[in-house]
């Protein structure tokens, strides 16, 4: 790829380390963490010799068998968009795709911290080389309630309550009212409401509320469970449901404390329990400069010195990482709570290589696998956290925890948990003090994936359901059996609610309860607060201890649907049920006919078009590797490299099966790259794309991923993404 000779590089055995790489680790974090230079480079040399030869083979083995795939489909035409499932279900087995289930057995992950094993609530995903976002994250553990309800439509603009200019005390009374129904609903009092409170004190170790001449107790004594302040006077009651956390915060000075009967003036929920910090699907990270940036962001957050400074509302501000908080006891004992989400951090998978190192082993330089990249360095980087050095500390429990996402097979995770165990050793570390999450976002991966758990059954912390990679992946398994049903009606096929229910069964009966998250997608819909509202309560309900939110703000809506349900409940409740039917998840979601309109058409190739281009534009041009993309209708949609894998497997299909012409594609990509242009005239680092498409990077690979999409190995996107940002790069 471009740029990997030209630039400066540091000779370490096999390895040949650009400068910027090897600067930081010599320089910013080997001292740091205590580490010696020689023995981490020759222990780095001995485990990219190691695995390197392992890695290729894993991926050929994904080859071989879509390849067998591929021909099966031709062998075996679908008719009205129906194959021979017993005979295909038969082949898979025959191919090593589907593999045999062994005995059952129950996970063994020690050393887990609450906020995965116990604790159930909201999971921001968040790229990690933007600091500002990164220390956003982590610092959204805990969430005003009332400027979340205030800024976003969960409260109406009707009647007057408009959230227009200033202050508006019309929508602030309607916040008020949906706060105080939900601290009724969650942490009931014994007689009356929140709306009747006039005051807070706490009483030989309980919370009594005044209601004017009267007063009450919770309904639950045992919700009660801190304050801040003077027992007569608190200046804040500290609650637990379902555990969960929420602080009524009282202030008869504040603007609107000093206008509420019991001076409330907000009520702060415990919002995202955990943060997955991202070095894959949110961030473009294309070389050593990218890598480096990120690195350096996860080594500031494991230390608890990141800070970022930016200028926001004509101000500039310095952005760090929240301490702990502090509370009384109703004891009166003295007692902390963490001030931050706990950090996960998601590592590269096993396809993509990078340049950042390169790597000589006999057969001339090649760039290194960038998850084995990441698997030695950033465990490296949060040294200092796991053994307790830090003031502001992540894992209380001494793990770290890795997400490792697009594995396809047992033997890929048996790869990742051998790789763990050399990183361990690398490091001094006692086994399995790296954890691992497993992302269920391949089709392979679903099928086989109680065998998947067992291979790292001491160190697994996380499976999910990831929607949007699975349906990417669904397209480019089955490209050959035909026509696929429009995008949006992917989710209404029988293959879809099996995969999220199969996904639940399998983590039950492995043992999950209690060592590890079992976790749902993205709400892709940041300004559709109601909406989430509405529908998101579905996630807990269905056995998830977690689901990926967008926000802050996003996450402290969602964490109320975690008081509405006990999740520890209903996952006791589905222990005994069916397991999912694998015969519903093989289902190819095949088209039964084929008579869509010309308009029909059209409208879809626009969607997808305007998607992958409002995507790969920033991705490519800026290094924008997660935005809120406007879609066809201008409506703001948070868009990473899954759903870009979506939308451009679904054209290439349509165009493989005929239901669309290149030139119609074509046609579409350019009418929408105008619209896409517009979309952003008011980004001064915006480059446009149809004033010359022939020398735009970003519409040329856009029109790569749709035209070149059956050959991308999974229709992943990021070897053509990385290669046009390198081609970019080296450009300028």
């Amino acid at each position: 790829m471009s740029q990997s000779s030209n630039v400066n590089r540091i000779q370490k055995g096999i390895l040949a380390i650009d400068q910027q790489l090897y600067d930081f680790i010599e320089n910013e974090v080997l001292p740091k963490v205590g580490v010696d230079s020689d023995g981490y480079w020759s222990g780095f040399e001995k485990v990219i010799k190691e695995f390197t030869p392992r890695n290729k083979a894993l991926l050929e083995t994904r080859e071989k068998i879509q390849a067998q795939i591929d021909q099966w489909h031709l062998d075996n035409p679908a008719q009205n968009g129906e194959i021979d499932y017993p005979a295909y279900k038969a082949f898979l087995q025959e191919i090593g795709y589907l593999l045999p289930e062994g005995d059952d057995f129950k996970v063994s992950t020690e050393n887990v911290d609450d906020e995965i094993a116990k604790i159930a609530g909201p999971q921001l995903v968040v790229p990690v080389r933007n600091a500002r976002y990164a220390l956003n994250a982590t610092n959204a553990r805990w969430g005003s309630l009332y400027d979340a309800l205030y800024g976003t439509d969960v409260i109406s603009d009707d009647n007057g309550q408009e959230a227009k200019g200033g202050y508006n005390p019309t929508r602030g009374a309607a916040v008020v009212a949906y706060a105080k129904k939900f601290l009724d609903e969650s942490f009931a009092l014994a007689s009356g409401s929140y709306t009747d409170a006039t005051g807070f004190k706490v009483v030989e170790g309980k919370l009594e509320v005044a209601q004017g001449d009267s007063s009450t107790q919770l309904k639950d004594a045992a919700q009660f469970s801190g304050y801040v302040g003077d027992a007569d006077s608190p200046t804040a009651i500290l609650l637990k449901n379902n555990n969960l956390h929420a602080e009524i915060q009282i202030d008869g000075s504040h603007p609107v404390g000093k206008d509420d009967p019991a001076h409330i003036k907000d009520v702060l929920l415990e919002s995202a329990i955990t943060a997955i910090q991202d070095c894959e699907d949110s961030i473009a990270a294309v070389d050593a400069e990218e890598k480096v940036e990120a690195y350096h962001n996860w080594l500031g957050l494991m230390n608890g010195d990141l800070q970022e400074t930016f200028e926001k509302g004509g101000k500039t501000r310095t952005r760090k990482q929240n301490p702990d908080r502090e509370y009384t006891a109703p004891d009166g004992s003295s007692f902390t709570l963490p001030g931050r989400s706990l950090l996960l951090l998601r590592n590269v998978g096993h396809l993509m290589q990078n340049p950042a190192i390169l790597v000589d082993l006999g057969n001339g330089q090649e760039q290194i696998f960038e998850g084995l990249m990441d698997a030695l360095i950033t465990p490296l980087l949060s040294l200092n956290d796991l053994k307790g050095k830090t003031e502001l500390s992540n894992s209380r429990e001494g793990s770290m925890y890795i997400v490792k996402p697009k594995m396809h097979s047992p033997d890929e995770v048996k790869m990742a948990n051998d790789l763990f165990d050399a990183s361990e050793d690398l490091l001094g570390l006692e086994r399995n003090t790296i954890k691992i999450g497993v992302m269920d976002e391949e089709r392979r991966m679903t099928v086989n994936l109680k065998e998947a758990i067992r291979q790292a059954k001491e160190r697994i912390i996380f499976i999910n359901t990831g929607f949007l990679d699975r349906t990417g992946d669904e397209m480019h398994t089955s490209m050959n059996a035909g026509p696929f049903v429009r995008k949006g009606d992917m989710k209404s096929q029988a293959w879809q609610p099996a995969y999220e229910q199969w996904n639940v069964d399998v983590g039950l009966e492995t043992g999950l309860q209690g060592h590890a998250q079992i976790g749902k997608g993205m709400w892709a819909k940041p300004d559709e607060m109601k909406e989430m509202m509405d529908t998101k309560a579905a996630h807990p309900k269905a056995g998830a201890s977690t689901a990926w939110v967008p926000s802050p703000t996003g996450a402290t809506l969602h964490s109320m649907h975690y008081h509405q349900v006990n999740v520890a409940d209903v996952q006791d409740s589905l222990k005994s049920r069916e397991r999912a039917s694998l015969d519903d998840i093989l289902t190819i979601p095949l088209a039964k006919d084929t008579n869509w309109t010309e308009e029909e058409k059209q409208q879809e190739l626009e969607n997808n078009a305007q998607g992958i281009l409002g995507y790969v534009v920033r991705w490519v041009n800026q290094g924008v590797g997660c935005s809120k993309v406007p879609d066809i209708n201008d409506v703001g949609l948070m868009e990473d490299r899954a759903t870009l894998r979506i939308s451009s497997q679904h054209i290439a299909n349509w165009l493989h099966h005929g239901i669309v012409s290149e030139q119609q594609v074509m046609e579409a990509m350019k009418r929408m790259a105008k619209v896409v242009d517009e979309q952003n005239s008011g980004d001064a680092d915006y480059r446009p794309m149809a004033n010359d498409f022939d020398n735009s990077y970003a519409f040329k690979a856009a029109c790569d991923l749709v035209f070149k999409g059956r050959e991308q190995p999974s229709g992943y996107t990021e070897p053509l993404l990385h290669q046009a940002r390198l081609d970019l790069k080296a450009s300028i």
